[in-house]
């Protein structure tokens, strides 16, 4: 897992090239990021040492296969940060990849910047929304919409442009306690209409798919 400074990844690509050239680019970030583990089938991230990393980037075409979708999923459901780091740029893909719970959705077109920031945001659970993905969102018309009261919205949205659930608390007035209850329901509420949101990346991509917040906002 991320601890201080150090991240760990494990990668998922059949592609060589890909896996050669993303190593790379996270030994040169800074601080660097460490890639525990890579390979071409979705079980490397269920074995040691790719079991251990705080991160899992996966692409979706795998071996000529369909979509990872399922794999994505199990992924997801284990607790793992995943981003998804693909080929395709089509909006409904990226929209589905959301809805199964990714951290993430990048385009490999996006290159070393957004994947060095996505990988960094996801192992400290901060919201990241790149190009492509914020496309998507944009074109996306969400009906199932969950009904949140005017106090929810903004506890949310505080949340999303602060560090704590203590700072929060302090500027709306409350306890973190109650911040907690605010988001718990929220998240209820999205899950009732099948949207399901467990992390911060997660509600913040509801968010913006809903039009509570912009991109620019966070």
């Amino acid at each position: 897992m991320a601890t201080g400074d150090a991240i760990t990844v494990t990668m998922i690509d059949d592609h060589p090239v890909v896996l050669a050239g993303a190593e790379h680019w996270y030994s040169t970030a800074d601080p660097p990021i460490k890639v525990v583990a890579s390979g071409a089938g979705v079980e490397t991230a269920w074995t040691p040492p790719g079991d251990t990393a705080a991160v899992v980037v996966l692409d979706l075409q795998l071996g000529g296969r369909p979509p990872a979708y399922d794999e994505l999923r199990r992924l997801v459901e284990a607790g793992r940060q995943v981003v998804v780091y693909t080929m395709r740029d089509d909006e409904r893909t990226a929209l589905t990849c959301m809805d199964l719970g990714a951290f993430t959705f990048l385009t490999k077109a996006e290159g070393e910047e957004h994947l060095i920031a996505a990988t960094a945001a996801a192992a400290h659970d901060r919201p990241y929304t790149p190009p492509a993905l914020a496309g998507a969102f944009g074109a996306d018309t969400a009906p199932d919409r969950p009904k949140l009261s005017l106090r929810e919205e903004e506890v949310l949205i505080e949340w999303f442009q602060c560090e704590s659930k203590e700072l929060v608390a302090q500027r709306l007035g409350i306890t973190p306690r109650t911040v907690s209850s605010y988001l718990d329901r929220v998240r209820v509420k999205y899950a009732n209409v099948g949207r399901e949101a467990r992390t911060k990346a997660n509600l913040v991509a509801r968010a913006i798919q809903d039009g509570l917040i912009d991109v620019g906002d966070l």
